[in-house]
């Protein structure tokens, strides 16, 4: 099987070659550190962590690199309201998104390099468009000539005169109204420590080149696979495009996108005041029941949140963690190798070569837990061992082996609702272990009845009796 990805640039789903036999270079669009991670940030982080494991899983060397814009206008600013220095707020927020990103199980990245780190490498990009035409100095700022360069446009497939003038000076300054910034001028009243010396005078890199800088830095002239959320298209990911090659490089050779999580049909953002916090969401619910929610809806694909979007989350992974710790008790622990060796089902693997269908991969992963459980139920221990197998090996390519190391900590109910769950459901399995030892056949039965009713099944054991979500 091959490989086939939809790429943004050309609107078409195209089979996957990389640029080097055996390597894939990768450059994801961080995050902008000005303020705290909302559900709606991890949805490219966890996306783009599926197809990173699933490259790797088909033998390739993945290199990653996410960046971090650690300066830009609305950094500044709430760090002045804030009363803090921009730097420390910055970096605040830079630990919280890392944070997340550990919390749902997204794989560190090759490197995660900030904006601040690579002024020369932005200057001398500046410099090299200044040499070839595409960029000119006005006040001490340098803007993109869009005028200069023909393809301006291309990525999204819009005519220049149809599009809105850049905020990032007075449009009657500029050449065009829509030429956009690539060195800002430093401002009256910004700190000095946001300013940088240059040809143009002090001065801080505007927002896109620093991703055209840094890409080149990290992977070269040409790499594999850029990718980001939707609403990145435009304008960042077009004038990154137009700088790259405008300066001469290849830049992407596949452009990848993932689609918003909503609310209420709008996108996420604290602009719209409807953004929930990823530590408010992880202290009611499981991490590894957030992460299955942004990963089962198809990257390209809205997702739309809500509580119950959580709930029924919650509860699928509870089914499938149940599943791998009753079959781990029953034919014994497998470890990562053999997982990792084993063999994916066909229609898994047909499902992640279609441009990673992880709603069909899942549909995989569920008819082989049935599977198990029906094992487990007529005691058929080779089919217990070959499911668990199965399924641990296909959970482990999305981010979700509940035996993995990252789950195995606790988070298979370690949020508040389940730990409450948990000590209810514990509370009636006791009184279920009394009624039996006392011979009160009726109580105990009318107890596991209800809890039945409930969507919770007791199995019991030699070690006692355990409780699980029914499937």
């Amino acid at each position: 099987m091959t490989l086939h990805l939809f790429d943004t640039a050309t609107r078409t789903e195209r089979a996957f070659t990389p640029l080097e036999p055996g390597k894939v270079g990768i450059y994801l669009c961080g995050p902008t550190v000005q303020s705290s991670p909302h559900v709606g940030h991890l949805r490219s982080a966890v996306a783009f962590d599926v197809l990173h494991r699933w490259l790797e899983r088909t033998g390739l060397e993945v290199t990653m690199v996410r960046n971090v814009t650690d300066i830009d206008d609305k950094t500044l600013a709430k760090a002045a309201d804030a009363g803090v220095p921009w730097w420390a707020w910055a970096l605040r927020h830079e630990r919280e998104f890392q944070a997340a990103y550990a919390a749902v199980g997204v794989l560190p990245p090759a490197a995660e390099p900030r904006a601040t780190g690579h002024i020369p490498e932005i200057e001398a990009l500046i410099e090299r468009l200044i040499e070839r035409g595409h960029a000119y100095e006005l006040g001490g700022s340098v803007y993109f000539d869009v005028r200069s360069f023909a393809e301006y446009g291309a990525l999204t497939r819009q005519a220049l005169d149809d599009l809105t003038p850049a905020p990032d000076a007075p449009a009657d300054d500029k050449r065009d109204p829509r030429d956009f910034a690539l060195w800002k001028a430093a401002k009256e009243g910004e700190p000095a420590t946001a300013s940088w010396d240059s040809p143009w005078g002090r001065g801080r890199p505007g927002w896109h080149i620093e991703c055209s800088a840094m890409a080149r830095r990290f992977l070269g002239d040409a790499f594999d696979i850029h990718g980001g959320g939707l609403d990145l298209r435009f304008p960042h990911h077009e004038n990154e495009q137009a700088q790259s090659h405008g300066a001469g490089y290849d830049f992407a050779n596949v452009w990848m996108h993932s689609a918003w999580v909503t609310q209420s049909g709008a996108k996420m953002s604290k602009s719209l005041g409807n953004g929930l916090l990823v530590s408010d969401v992880l202290s009611r619910y499981p991490a590894a029941a957030l992460r299955l929610a942004l990963a089962q809806v198809h990257y390209r694909s809205m997702l739309e949140y809500s509580e119950k979007t959580m709930e029924d989350a919650t509860a699928t992974w509870g089914r499938l963690a149940g599943f791998v710790q009753r079959a781990s008790d029953r034919v014994g622990a497998l470890t990562v190798e053999q997982v990792r060796a084993s063999e994916l089902p066909e229609g898994f693997v047909e499902a992640m070569e279609d441009d990673l269908s992880v709603p069909r991969a899942l549909a995989i992963v569920h008819e082989t837990v049935r599977s198990g459980n029906a094992a487990l139920t007529s005691e058929d221990d080779d089919a217990v061992t070959s499911a668990l197998l199965t399924v641990r090996a296909m959970l482990d390519v999305l981010g979700l082996d509940p035996a993995s190391e990252c789950w195995a900590r606790g988070d298979t109910g370690g949020s508040a609702a389940m730990t409450a769950l948990d000590s209810l459901v514990r509370s009636d399995i006791d009184a279920r272990a009394a009624a039996r030892a006392a011979k009160d056949w009726a109580t105990a039965d009318e107890i596991r009845d209800r809890l039945g009713k409930a969507g919770i099944v007791i199995e019991d054991g030699a070690d006692g009796a355990r409780w699980s979500l029914q499937d």
